[in-house]
C-alpha cells in the first residue's frame, strides 16, 4: 500500500521527505523496525517514540508518523505530521487491514469488574447459536476455535486490527472484546467500528494511572460518547453511573438490572452452591453460576445477544449451558468437605461481591478463610481498603504477596493490614504458595477457602522477573487433589 493511500483522508499538518513509500507493514518499536514499515512515533508514559525515529529508519522503516519533525530528515523517508500519533495508530492499522471492524458485529465490554465473564460468556453464546466469533479478553483471545495467549486486555491497535482481519478471513460474524480505560486514552481502540457497547459498573480501580476516579470515569464515557448512532449501548442501571456513560452517546441506550427498572429484567429465584434459578425477561433459567454479580454479568449478555437480533427462547436454552470462565469463581470440592475458590477478584468491589456470595452459601459451621493480597507498581489507595473488606468478611485472613513487580511485598502487605485490629483473625505469609498450603491446613470439614486476585494467571511477577505461578495448581496440590495435565499446560502457555 502506497504512503499517500494510506494517508487519504487523514488530517496531517505537514508532510515533507520522500513523495510517495510503499508500505508493507506499521509499527511502534524502532527495535522491530524493517524495510518497507511506517513507524509511528508514540509518546508513552515511559518513553517517547520521537526519541527513536532514527534508529527505526536505520532498520529500514520507509515512513514516519509524528507529533513534530524530527531535526534531520533522512533522504529517502516518508513523513507525516500529525496532532496525536496514537490516534493515528488505531485509524491507520484500521485502513491497513481493510477496516475489518466494519465486516463484523464487534462488541465491546468496559467496567471495573465482569469485562471478561460478560465477553467470554457472549462468545460461548453465539458459538452455542451455530456463530464463528471471536473473542478478545484478558484471559485468551480466540479466532473462531483458535486460542492464541493474551498478552493485555485490549492489545495495541496493530496486534487486534491483524486478529480482527483473520477474524474476517476466517468467517466470524461476531467478536466480542473487553475495552481497557488504558486502551480507550491510548487510543488503542481508534478507528474501530463497533455495533454496540455494554457498560458492566465502575468501582475503586486503576488510579495509579488515572490519577482521580474522576478521570477514570471519564475515560470509560470516552467510548460511548464515541458509539455511532447505528450502535446500542447497554449500561447496568444499578450502578449510578451508568446513565452517565449514555450521555452524550449517538447510540440507542438501553438497560439491564437486577433491582432497577429496566429493558432488560433479571430476578434470582434460588441462589444454591450448584447455581442460580433465574428470572430472564419473564422466564425462568437454571444457570450454572453463583452470585449476584454473576446474575448481572448474565443479564447484559442476554440483553446484549436480544440487542443483536438473537430470538429470545434460543438465547435463553445457551444461557442455561453456559459454564463459569477460567479463574472466575472457579471452584474445587475436596475430600472431606472443603470447597476452595480461585477468583481474579482484584478490586475492592469485586473482593467484596465474591466474598458476599461465599458466605451466602456456607451453612452451619462453616469458616470462611481467604489468601489475598494486592499488585505491586499499582494503586496504593485500594491496599488498606481491600485489607479492611479481607478482614471483616472472613474469619481468617491471610495477606500475601500477589505480583510484587518492583516493590517490598512486606511494605505492600504492611500497608494492607495497617489500619487493622489486632484481633487475631489474620495473618501476613509472604510467600504466596505457604498461604496457599497455610489456608489449606487450617480449613476443617464445611470451610471455604477464596483465593483472591491472580484468577487464570498463571505467574508470579517478581522485579523484572515472571515464574510459573497457578493458585489453582497450588490450592489442588495442598487439598492432595491431583493436577489435570490439561491444567498444567495450559498454565504454561
Amino acid at each position: 500500500m502506497k504512503f499517500t493511500e494510506l494517508l487519504s483522508g487523514t488530517e496531517t499538518l505537514r508532510t515533507a521527505g520522500a513523495a510517495d513509500a510503499d508500505i508493507a507493514s506499521l509499527g511502534f518499536d524502532s527495535r522491530s523496525a524493517g524495510p518497507g514499515q511506517l513507524f509511528f512515533a508514540v509518546r508513552g508514559s515511559a518513553s517517547d517514540g520521537h526519541d527513536y525515529i532514527d534508529d527505526a529508519v536505520g532498520r529500514g522503516a520507509a515512513a514516519v508518523i509524528c507529533e513534530h519533525l524530527p531535526e534531520r530528515l533522512l533522504p529517502g523517508t516518508a513523513y507525516a505530521v500529525v496532532a496525536d500519533s496514537a490516534a493515528a495508530l488505531g485509524t491507520l492499522a484500521s485502513r491497513f487491514y481493510g477496516e475489518p471492524s466494519r465486516s463484523l458485529r464487534l462488541v465491546g465490554v468496559t467496567g471495573t469488574n465482569g469485562k471478561t465473564t460478560t465477553a467470554t460468556l457472549l462468545y460461548d453464546l453465539f458459538r452455542s447459536l451455530g456463530y464463528k466469533a471471536g473473542l478478545i479478553s484478558t484471559v485468551v483471545y480466540r479466532i473462531d476455535t483458535e486460542s492464541l495467549p493474551s498478552t493485555h486486555t485490549t492489545p495495541d491497535a496493530i496486534r487486534l486490527n491483524a486478529m480482527l482481519a483473520e477474524m474476517v478471513a476466517r468467517g466470524c460474524d461476531y467478536c466480542f472484546m473487553e475495552v481497557s480505560s488504558h486502551s480507550i486514552v491510548q487510543e488503542r481502540i481508534a478507528g474501530l467500528t463497533f455495533a454496540g457497547g455494554v457498560f458492566t459498573n465502575i468501582t475503586h480501580e486503576h488510579l495509579d494511572y488515572h490519577k482521580t476516579f474522576a478521570e477514570y470515569i471519564r475515560a470509560k464515557k470516552r467510548f460511548f460518547d464515541r458509539l455511532p448512532a447505528e450502535a446500542f449501548a447497554l449500561v447496568n442501571a444499578d450502578d449510578r453511573n451508568g446513565a452517565v456513560m449514555v450521555q452524550n452517546t449517538a447510540a440507542a441506550a438501553h438497560t439491564y438490572s437486577l433491582r432497577s427498572f429496566s429493558d432488560f429484567r433479571c430476578r434470582i429465584l434460588e441462589n444454591t452452591p450448584e447455581g442460580m434459578l433465574l428470572e430472564m425477561d419473564g422466564q425462568q433459567v437454571w444457570t450454572r453460576f453463583l452470585g449476584r454479580f454473576n446474575a448481572c454479568n448474565l443479564a447484559a449478555v442476554y440483553g446484549t445477544a436480544r440487542l443483536l437480533g438473537a430470538e429470545r427462547d434460543e438465547t435463553l436454552r445457551a444461557l442455561s449451558t453456559l459454564t463459569p470462565v477460567n479463574g472466575r469463581f472457579d471452584t474445587l470440592h475436596a475430600p472431606g468437605g472443603i470447597t476452595a475458590i480461585v477468583d481474579y477478584a482484584h478490586s475492592p468491589d469485586a473482593l467484596r461481591n465474591v466474598m458476599d456470595t461465599v458466605n451466602e452459601l456456607r451453612t452451619g459451621s462453616g469458616r470462611l478463610i481467604v489468601v489475598v493480597g494486592c499488585g505491586g507498581d499499582r494503586d496504593r489507595t485500594k491496599r488498606p481498603v481491600m485489607g479492611q473488606i479481607a478482614a471483616e468478611n472472613a474469619d481468617i485472613a491471610i495477606f500475601t504477596s500477589d505480583n510484587p513487580r518492583h516493590e517490598d511485598p512486606d511494605t505492600i502487605l504492611a500497608e494492607m493490614t495497617a489500619s487493622l485490629p489486632d484481633n487475631g483473625k489474620w495473618l501476613t505469609i509472604t510467600d504466596r504458595r505457604q498461604a496457599i498450603r497455610a489456608a489449606a491446613a487450617m480449613a476443617a470439614p464445611g470451610d471455604y477457602i477464596l483465593i483472591a486476585g491472580k484468577g487464570h494467571e498463571t505467574y508470579q511477577i517478581t522485579g523484572d522477573s515472571r515464574t510459573h505461578f497457578d493458585d489453582k495448581e497450588e490450592i489442588r496440590k495442598a487439598l492432595g487433589l491431583p493436577v489435570p495435565d490439561a491444567e498444567r499446560c495450559a498454565g504454561r502457555q
